[in-house]
């Protein structure tokens, strides 16, 4: 009588386990979400993660961190995120250079932009432009090309560091035109618009939001933006690809789960970001910033990576640039 009552037990357990929902989507969250940002307290990719973790805790009432491993070119903290449990309680926000360019640029990656993460959703393009110094006669693209091809090898152009998109951007000018123009790498964008300003280069790739408190002091002047389509906060500021046919460097910010985090879990996660990013409020403050805020579902945003591997890998191994 025991052992039957005891095969109905577990019997019944079994068929209550089987019937059971899982803890997925529609729990989640049930505890505090932490989101790994690759730079310090102040860089964009980190004001963009708490822009988008102050509204998730708004809209979940769960607490949302935001966790800075910065170092390595933002290595350490993909590294870091993509070992953490696939469970939608550890996201990370990604750029272009994490994920497109890093694997290109140092010898010991520890992460396979592909292979260790999930997709969530693109959070918008970090606008580059071309900026030059008030004295530089330079009023346009064709202007800087048509200068350095008089003065070969004369003409160097400052960016934020070697590899970052800045200098990608300068070397993807290099390489279109064939004009013989020197990388001069600083150690961030501060000490690049300080030279700028100073005088001491005439030309420089800069996110859009470090050159733009400086236009009214009528030291620099901005000629173009690098991104495929014009800004439309400032849409008379013209491309470089409308003078440089096929010019395109998008740099971007974007949310990534690790690997095998459950579909129902990223497809929960990029309908919460997006109705925030889409908000006008959100979008008007990451403007400020220089952030194009734009949106995508988890397939789009994979289709991103990839193609962006297969770009930066070209352009860097043209450009020689060693490993570090």
């Amino acid at each position: 009588m025991s052992k039957l009552f005891l095969a109905i037990a577990l019997g019944l357990s079994a068929v209550c386990i089987a019937a059971a929902p899982p803890v997925g989507a529609e729990d989640y969250p049930a505890r505090p979400v932490t989101i790994v940002v690759g730079y310090t307290p102040g860089a964009t990719s980190d004001l963009v993660a708490r822009t988008i973790g102050e509204r998730l805790n708004a809209a979940w009432g769960q607490p949302v961190l935001v966790d800075n491993r910065s170092g390595v070119g933002g290595n350490i903290a993909a590294g870091y995120a993509a070992r953490t449990p696939a469970d939608g309680y550890t996201l990370m926000v990604g750029t272009d250079a994490m994920m497109t360019s890093n694997v290109y640029l140092y010898k010991n990656t520890p992460f396979d932009p592909v292979k260790d993460f999930a997709p969530v959703i693109y959070a918008g393009a970090n606008i580059i432009c071309l900026a030059v110094h008030a004295d530089f006669p330079a009023r346009s693209v064709a202007d800087v090309i048509a200068y350095a091809k008089a003065n070969p090898g004369k003409l160097n152009y400052g960016s934020s560091g070697i590899g970052s998109p800045h200098h990608l951007a300068g070397e993807l000018l290099r390489q279109r035109t064939g004009i013989d123009i020197v990388h001069v790498p600083y150690r961030g964008s501060g000490a690049t618009i300080n030279d700028l300003v100073g005088g001491h280069i005439k030309v420089a790739f800069l996110s859009l939001s470090t050159a733009v408190p400086h236009l009214t002091g009528g030291k620099i002047r901005i000629l173009a933006v690098v991104e495929k389509s014009r800004y439309p906060a400032m849409p008379d500021l013209p491309t470089i690809g409308e003078t440089v046919p096929g010019f395109e460097m998008s740099s971007w910010h974007a949310v990534f789960a690790p690997a095998g985090t459950p579909a129902a879990t990223v497809a929960r996660l990029n309908q919460a970001i997006a109705k925030i990013l889409t908000t006008d409020d959100v979008k008007e403050k990451l403007g400020v910033l220089g952030v194009a805020v734009a949106t995508s579902t988890p397939d789009e945003l994979g289709e991103i990576v990839k193609s962006g591997l297969a770009a930066r890998g070209a352009l860097i191994k043209a450009a020689n640039i060693p490993l570090e």
